[in-house]
């Protein structure tokens, strides 16, 4: 038999194809997160009267602000969840199944029940900028009804204050714990996020500063990230 002649090799593609790797800029997110977060968090402070109790009188000169800070959670909201990325990304194979599922569980409970809080607000605001007519329309007005207004204050503040922030809380004791297993960050930032979580689960409804705790670790967390993979990015090239 004659041998077949030879065929030029031509390059095969690979059946799989390599992973994608996460952009240094996505550690940028938490930061995002956090600015926009801090800046909503104190425009509402300044504006709305801490007690649940109060009668509303804010509404009548303080909409425009909480308007502006109302319209920052659904960025904020986007840039946590690239934040969350960006943390799974950085345990890759060291992530622990448990304290990855309460990790991702208690932060993506802290944002649906920040965008419910921001969601219920919004609809107080519109409420209040009309008031039903007699033919079943709507009109200008400027009145809420007492009992509604009441009802969705103390739903706003619940949700916020003693619902949201304590999953934030557990958020920030499952990262640490994470943390101070595979060293993904530094150790002290770990040990600093289980007092900031302390902090949360015990006065996140009874102390107004306390709810800056959070986006305040999540800054630090998110610069240490970035500084890192900056100088990763330069000792590689």
């Amino acid at each position: 038999m004659q041998s077949r002649p030879d065929v030029p090799s031509t390059p095969v593609a690979p059946i799989v194809r390599a992973g994608l790797r996460t952009p240094r800029a996505a550690a940028i997110a938490g930061i995002i997160f956090s600015v926009l977060l801090i800046s909503s968090l104190w425009l509402l402070r300044l504006s709305v009267p801490a007690d649940p109790h109060e009668t509303g009188a804010w509404l009548a000169t303080e909409t425009k602000r909480v308007t502006i800070a109302l319209n920052l959670v659904p960025y904020a909201g986007i840039a946590f969840l690239w934040f969350i990325g960006v943390l799974r990304d950085r345990l890759g194979a060291r992530e622990d199944r448990f304290f990855a599922t309460v990790f991702l569980g208690s932060g993506l409970l802290f944002l649906g029940m920040l965008f419910v809080a921001a969601a219920a607000a919004g609809g107080l605001l519109l409420a209040y900028t009309v008031t039903p007519s007699a033919a079943g329309g709507a009109l200008p007005g400027g009145q809420v009804d007492p009992s509604t207004f009441g009802f969705v204050r103390a739903f706003i503040f619940a949700v916020m204050r003693i619902y949201a922030f304590k999953m934030a809380g557990v958020f920030m004791i499952a990262v640490s714990t994470l943390a101070c297993r595979t060293r993904f960050i530094p150790l002290w930032i770990a040990l600093l996020g289980y007092g900031c979580s302390a902090l949360l689960l015990l006065g996140s409804g009874v102390f107004d500063w306390v709810l800056f705790v959070f986006p305040a670790w999540v800054l630090l967390v998110s610069g240490v990230i970035l500084v890192d993979k900056w100088r990763l990015g330069a000792t590689a090239s």
